[in-house]
This record gives structure tokens, C-alpha cells and sequence, in this order.
């Protein structure tokens, strides 16, 4: 059981400090993510890649949100080239094609492949690497595990900023796609690309941060054509292909980049589950 410093002495709420067993009162370096008013049921401490970390339980008063909302939504169309594409015509670019992202990647392959060629060393040897780990293997597990957690910071951060960046601007409610994760990871030449996008994770946050400001989150089927259909006369242009990036209407000849097309084909779907 964990206690915040404001429900032991009453002092200003800013929750420095913890109260593990065994250990006594232990500082933290950050502090504000424990709501002042919260009571405090349990807590987990945790360790990765050489640093510890707190889980907390926290219990609430829930209030419901009173923050005025605009009467229009928002459609969000999730992929690969762009993260999300809006149906307002924002564009979050996916991350993963930054330059300090494919510079982090590269020295984390390095130091996988520097691992695994020690570990190779000692099975020539006919030693166990469990058993004969010597010191410059356990740093360079360390060194692949501090880059991992940065890339995954990195990324989980971006994927924050994003959520958070829709619900701000209040719209009523917000329209998203069941995307088919779980088949799309099938395809081994995608799967990589498809878990550092973190589509789930979005989805959470997303969900996390509407509620806050008492926003509908809506979910359309993954069966939905959005890239397929004119978001101005409904038409199907059934040939579309991957590469097409601009998306041309057979019908009344709508010209529209795609992807923000099928944001404004999801914002006016009308069969969908609220999740919210």
C-alpha cells in the first residue's frame, strides 16, 4: 500500500513524495500526476531499463465534464504514410520517418547485433550465456534496453500529443475506424511498421482525453469503404488502388487528397458504436 505525502500530514497537496513499506517516504522526481483530491488504493513499483517507476491507484470523485463543445465532429483516418489525417485537413506525419527516429533505430540494431555476436561467442565456446554472462554483456543488455524504452517513450509521447491535440479543439464527437490490427500484422513485411504506429495505444488515449472534455468517441466498422467513397455524392470508386493519392470521383468528379477524403467519409458514417 503506497501514501501520498497530502493524505498522511495535510500539507499542500503536491504529492513529492511516496510512502512505500519497508522503505519510508521516497521522493519523487516528478510530481502533479496524483490528482490532489485522490485517494490513493494501491500502488506498484517497477523497474525498466535501470530506472524505477511508480503505478498508482488513485480514487476519484467522478465529475462530469461542462466544457462547451463545438456542433461539428471530427473524422480521424489512422495509416502509414501519415499517422492520422483529419477530416478538417490536419495531418500528423508518422513519426517513425523522422530523422531522430531512424537515427535511434540504427544505433539500436547496432547494439542487438553487438549482443548477439557475444552470445554467439559463448555458445562457441560451449559455455551457457545464462551461466557465463560476464560484465560487457550485461552492459550492452542494458544499452539495448534503454534505447528501446526511448524509442517506445518517444513514440507513446507523440501518440499522447496527437490525442490530445483532437480533443482540445472540442469537437462534439469524433469518428474513428475499427481497424483490423491483429490481420494486418499478418503480413510480415508490414507487421514492423504497423505495431510502431501504436494505433491501439492511440485509440486509449484518444478515448481517455474525450471524456475529459465529454466528447462522443464513435467507431466505425472496419468494413466501412471510407477510401473508397466519395465523401461529397457517395459514389464507389471500387478500382481505387494503394497507390492512387489523390483520390478522383467517377461520379461528379470530386478531386481530393485520399486520406482526407476517407476522414470526411467517416465523419458523415452513420452505422457506428459508441465507445464513450
Amino acid at each position: 500500500m503506497l501514501f501520498s505525502e497530502k493524505q498522511q500530514n495535510g500539507l499542500d497537496g503536491r504529492t513529492t513524495r511516496i510512502k512505500i513499506p519497508t522503505l519510508g517516504w521516497v521522493r519523487l522526481k516528478e510530481y502533479g500526476y496524483i490528482p490532489k483530491n485522490a485517494i490513493v488504493r494501491s500502488g506498484t513499483v517497477s523497474k525498466k531499463a535501470g530506472r524505477y517507476f511508480v503505478s498508482v491507484l488513485c480514487e476519484v470523485e467522478d465529475v462530469k465534464p461542462t466544457v462547451p463543445l463545438q456542433s461539428t465532429g471530427i473524422g480521424i483516418d489512422l495509416g502509414m504514410k501519415a499517422f492520422a489525417v483529419l477530416s478538417d485537413g490536419r495531418v500528423f506525419q508518422n513519426i517513425n520517418h523522422t530523422p531522430k527516429i531512424k537515427k535511434l533505430k540504427k544505433k539500436f540494431k547496432r547494439e542487438q547485433r553487438s549482443l548477439s555476436r557475444k552470445y554467439e561467442y559463448l555458445k562457441k565456446r560451449g559455455e551457457e550465456p545464462a551461466a557465463k554472462r560476464g560484465a560487457n554483456i550485461d552492459k550492452n543488455i542494458f544499452r539495448v534496453q534503454k534505447l528501446h524504452a526511448r524509442l517506445a517513450n518517444i513514440r507513446l509521447e507523440y501518440v499522447k500529443f496527437v490525442a490530445n491535440e483532437v480533443a482540445k479543439t472540442k469537437p462534439r464527437y469524433v469518428v474513428i475506424e475499427d481497424l483490423n490490427v491483429k490481420g494486418m500484422m499478418k503480413n510480415r513485411h508490414l507487421a514492423r511498421s504497423i505495431a510502431e504506429q501504436c494505433f491501439y495505444t492511440f485509440q486509449t488515449w484518444l478515448i481517455h482525453k474525450c471524456k475529459k472534455y465529454g466528447i462522443e468517441v464513435r467507431q466505425v466498422s472496419r468494413f466501412y469503404p471510407s477510401s473508397k467513397m466519395c465523401s461529397r455524392c457517395g459514389h464507389m470508386k471500387k478500382d481505387l488502388q494503394l497507390s492512387d493519392r489523390i483520390y478522383v470521383c467517377d461520379g461528379c468528379g470530386h478531386t481530393m487528397d485520399r486520406d482526407v477524403n476517407a476522414a470526411i467519409s467517416l465523419l458523415h458514417a452513420k452505422d457506428y458504436i459508441v465507445l464513450t
